[in-house]
């Protein structure tokens, strides 16, 4: 259930659908703008923001950044989207370290909750959830990896925090679910 200014919380039934809802929120979104990833490995975060860069239209492939910890993404529109992976960071000191444009940009932190405190009064938390006892994603071609088993479904929760936050919010945070997020069709694993 969702309230106004309160989160849209969303059953997402796979890849496809993560990318899809990546894609929606990112017609919401303009420079300044911030999103902070949560949600255990493997629940969708990279996923999410792959949709969220095909929205933008980067320039080149989003990825993790994992062992990069950021990277910028120019896109058509001339904002950069910037993929930060917080996972390995100890704190706001080695964030602030990267030196991110927040303020020219629209920056995607995922592990970033707990370490974004004072950088913006506005932002989305992305919540990713993935059901107890789905399935471990694992690297292509490990032979665990079966491409034929379906995609557990996701819940997802976005919570606008500040003004800005409430306005980037799929429903301008009155929780209207994306018609992309509700269809299922399992095609591949979710990562990120």
């Amino acid at each position: 259930m969702t309230t106004p200014g309160g989160p849209v919380e969303l059953a997402v039934a796979d890849a496809d659908a993560m990318e899809a809802l990546g894609r929606r929120v990112s017609g919401l979104l303009r420079a300044g703008d911030l999103l902070v990833l949560t949600g255990p490995l493997g629940a969708g975060k990279t996923t999410f923001t792959r949709g969220l860069g095909e929205g933008l239209e980067v320039r080149g492939q989003v990825a993790s950044p994992t062992f990069v910890l950021a990277r910028t993404h120019p896109t058509a529109s001339g904002t950069p989207l910037v993929h930060v992976d917080a996972y390995r960071l100890s704190g706001e000191a080695e964030l602030d370290d990267l030196d991110l444009d927040f303020e020219g940009s629209i920056v995607v932190v995922e592990w970033g909750a707990g370490l974004l405190d004072g950088v913006s009064e506005s932002w989305l938390d992305v919540v990713i959830e993935r059901p107890t006892g789905a399935r471990e994603v694992t690297p292509p071609g490990d032979p665990v990896d079966d491409p034929d088993e379906p995609d557990e479904p996701r819940r997802v929760a976005i919570t606008p925090r500040g003004p800005r936050g409430r306005a980037a919010a799929p429903g301008g945070g009155r929780g209207s679910p994306p018609r992309a997020a509700r269809r299922a069709s399992p095609r591949r694993a979710v990562s990120g």
